[in-house]
């Protein structure tokens, strides 16, 4: 059972390009919260800071954290690996902050079936609609159109895994988005109502896979 005075897990994952990394940058900001900072072996984007976005690690020494069995979660994304280490969310945990998550589903998934002594908010973001997404991706730091042309394909293996997740939050507008993770996260802690409409998402979801 979770502890009174513990910090909570809360994870964001998404379809590549929906805004999940910024979304966490954001919440980040928040009193008492804190970002699990990703090891992974891919090369770091433009504006990416190492040590602060992502510890950019080679993929033996990622290969070596696994081994030793340092990673709360990992997974192969796109041809690179992700990872959570535990020791630093166990300690911020304990201390009371509230670790954000910055994963895609299969790390997601990970960290549920771990059933770890702390209380964890999953949300599932989605862009307004497919259109906006490839714009999104097409609009990063990217090699060409064949980079976002792969991540679209994916996208619609990805959203199947909407339905593991507590909430699924549709990010129209960063601002709104952000403060509806806000609202939900605030109404969790304090067992209070909920503004959450889940046949609204589910229609949205159609019209996103149709």
């Amino acid at each position: 059972m979770p502890i009174e005075n513990d910090g909570i897990m809360i994870i964001l994952s998404s379809p590549s390009g929906a805004g999940k990394t910024t979304l966490v940058n954001l919440l980040s900001k928040l009193n008492n919260f804190e970002i699990s900072i990703s090891h992974t072996t891919r090369q770091p984007r433009a504006n990416e800071v190492p040590n602060k976005d992502y510890y950019f690690v080679d993929e033996n020494e990622f290969q070596r954290l696994i081994k030793n069995q340092e990673f709360l979660e990992y997974a192969k994304v796109f041809n690179n690996f992700y990872g959570s280490t535990r020791t630093p969310v166990i300690n911020n945990l304990n201390k009371g902050k509230n670790v954000l998550f910055d994963i895609d589903w299969q790390g997601a998934d990970q960290i549920k079936n771990n059933k770890l002594d702390y209380k964890l908010i999953t949300f599932f973001i989605l862009p307004p609609s497919k259109e906006v997404l490839f714009e999104r991706l097409t609009n990063r730091d990217m090699k060409d159109k064949l980079i976002a042309d792969e991540r679209m394909k994916q996208f619609g293996r990805d959203v199947l895994h909407w339905i593991n997740y507590d909430y699924v939050v549709i990010n129209n507008d960063l601002n709104s988005c952000f403060k509806k993770i806000k609202s939900l996260i605030d109404a969790e802690i304090s067992d209070g109502s909920k503004d959450y409409d889940k046949e609204f998402i589910r229609s949205h979801i159609e019209k996103l896979t149709s």
